[in-house]
């Protein structure tokens, strides 16, 4: 039988067994226990999650549940007021750099091209050398931005210009992940073009990603798992494991199996919303 090992801080999956000195069915990225005041407002309250190596979850809930807080406290922009984050089973709470992260709005700077917007984090770091370049020309060649390397923002679509947003979160180097948000702003067809955009990239990169979304829909058809939070204080409703095949297609959004995990998420948006009311 294996020896246990203790991790810093006590995560939903508290226990881990060790074969000789190799520890297995560690998660990529857990939090454990986090809740977060501001003054008397407690915007999350005692969420637990774990996420796998690879694994696409989504996060959804109603407006101001904590979301977005919950994402500044996993990146380490935020200090929980209890609680941890782990990533690869070593505690991070409170500390940058451990993660990609990008917003809604793609904060690309005008005055720099899409390569240089792409390398903008070793920029302000330590410098962009040619070896970032070349791999930002790369990225940008790969996924489909190859003719736009000198093409200022100004001139990129509002998709192309969330694919800039992406490269430029892919090019720090990280393998988790954090997109709050990131089709918001796009119209539904431009939003579902980089939706099968961002799983042929995720199909290729592996990456653990965590997803905050709005839409149902969006939610369901990129994710291996969906998490509902409940109304402020933020807190974990509901886990719905999506089941659906990969790869998927404009098909998938209308299989049986589809239309009864939208009426799950649903339902438990709507206890979600039910509890903000009796509040």
């Amino acid at each position: 039988m294996g020896r246990i090992a203790w991790l810093p801080r006590p995560l939903p999956t508290t226990i881990v067994f060790e074969i000789g000195y190799r520890v297995t069915d560690v998660p990529k990225l857990a939090a454990s226990g986090v809740s977060c005041r501001f003054g008397d407002v407690l915007a999350v309250d005692d969420v637990s999650l774990t996420v796998g190596r690879g694994e696409f979850v989504s996060i959804v809930g109603p407006s101001g549940c904590g979301k977005s807080t919950l994402f500044n406290v996993i990146s380490g922009l935020q200090r929980p007021t209890k609680g941890g984050i782990a990533i690869d089973g070593v505690d991070v709470t409170g500390e940058t750099g451990h993660v990609g992260y990008m917003l809604q709005k793609d904060l690309l700077l005008p005055w720099r091209t899409v390569i240089g917007n792409i390398v903008l984090g070793a920029s302000l770091t330590r410098g962009a050398t040619q070896d970032d370049r070349a791999e930002a020309a790369r990225l940008a060649s790969r996924y489909g931005l190859g003719q736009f390397l000198n093409h200022y923002p100004h001139a990129l679509s509002g998709g192309m210009r969330q694919r800039v947003a992406f490269m430029r979160t892919l090019a720090l180097g990280q393998d988790v992940l954090l997109l709050d948000e990131p089709f918001g702003a796009l119209d539904s067809q431009t939003r579902f073009d980089m939706q099968m955009w961002l799983l042929s990239v995720c199909r290729d990169l592996n990456a653990t990603i965590l997803f905050v979304t709005h839409d149902v829909d969006e939610a369901i058809f990129l994710a291996d798992r969906v998490i509902v939070m409940s109304a402020r204080p933020g807190r974990i409703a509901r886990e719905l494991p999506v089941g659906l095949p990969r790869p998927r297609t404009v098909d998938t959004l209308t299989t049986v199996m589809f239309i009864d995990i939208k009426r799950e998420v649903q339902a438990a948006l709507g206890h979600a919303e039910a509890g903000r009311a009796a509040r």
